[in-house]
């Protein structure tokens, strides 16, 4: 998977690479290390977010996540108009996104969590829900807005990997290594509490406190994911998927390792594929969200077969 993952990396730096090496070098690295960060912090909060509800289904976004990212998207352009909200600077957009998806993710899922609601399908019914009603609220936000400012909001509406603000790794690659350092020392206890709560507390884990803090570490590196290129629903999922497929182990070490390098491989690679060899005849985002999609169908077959 290393291997692969630097296969990839170095594909997507020197592929169709012409002209002054010392530019193309420095703006295809800036964008290589924004797409590591993003792909890394995806495939360890899905992880984690896991392992927390006791289900390998589920993931931050499956919870509405990405309808929420969306309603605040369409809450800033009523706000400040179209135009007002193309001049909005990116580090304050961060900012924004930042605090409101880590404040509402931690509200959402510490709500749930907090009261030991682990059945798959009242905590998908209660995602669903949520989901339809920040969807809803962007349905009246968008309906009030002129045709103008409509096609400004419409294009925050998919992920886009190939117009990731390089100016904010600044913040992002410090904050999102911090977060994975803090998840990497905490992996033994990811370990007991994957035996389920009774037995985590059994064994001397505070089960509440970790919870809460782990919700918090994946509120965060969710956060930078979606507020850096927009709303990725089920990678997190595919790779998680895979990681588990290929990595025969519950521990979490190798599978935060693993996940992070399929991770690495799906984006970077795919991406240069698409930038390089079809010269963006399509985008990687709408291809990962079907992968994936597929990936959580067969999932739940699989576990009603069970």
């Amino acid at each position: 998977m290393s291997l692969c993952a630097a296969l990839a990396g170095v594909a997507f730096m020197v592929l169709g690479a012409r002209g002054n090496w010392s530019f193309i070098l420095v703006f295809r690295g800036t964008k290589l290390v924004a797409l590591v960060t993003v792909a890394i912090a995806i495939a360890v909060a899905t992880v984690v977010f896991q392992t927390i509800t006791a289900n390998r289904i589920l993931t931050p976004a499956v919870m509405g996540f990405d309808a929420l990212y969306i309603l605040i998207q369409a809450s800033l352009v009523f706000a400040f108009g179209g135009l007002g909200y193309a001049m909005l600077g990116a580090e304050l957009k961060f900012a924004i996104d930042l605090v409101v998806l880590s404040a509402a993710a931690l509200g959402l899922f510490g709500t749930l969590l907090g009261r030991g609601v682990q059945d798959l399908f009242r905590m998908l019914l209660v995602g669903v829900v949520f989901g339809v009603l920040f969807r809803s609220l962007t349905n009246l936000l968008s309906r009030l807005n002129d045709p103008s400012e409509f096609a400004v909001f419409q294009g925050s509406l998919f992920a886009s990997f190939n117009r990731i603000d390089t100016s904010l790794l600044i913040v992002t690659v410090p904050l999102v290594a911090v977060l994975c350092g803090i998840i990497w020392k905490k992996r033994t206890v990811l370990d007991v509490m994957a035996l389920g709560r009774e037995t985590a507390t059994g064994l001397g884990v505070c089960y509440q406190r970790e919870v809460v803090t782990g919700l918090a570490l994946v509120a965060g590196l969710v956060a930078v994911s979606t507020a850096l290129v927009g709303v990725v629903s089920f990678f997190g999922l595919l790779v998680s998927a895979l990681s588990y497929e290929f990595i025969k182990t519950h521990r979490h070490g190798p599978i935060f390792v693993s996940a992070s390098l399929i991770s690495i491989i799906v984006l970077v690679g795919g991406q240069a594929v698409f930038e390089r060899v079809l010269g963006m005849a399509a985008t990687l985002g709408i291809v990962i969200e079907f992968l994936g999609g597929l990936v959580f169908l067969l999932l739940i077959l699989k576990k009603v077969r069970t």
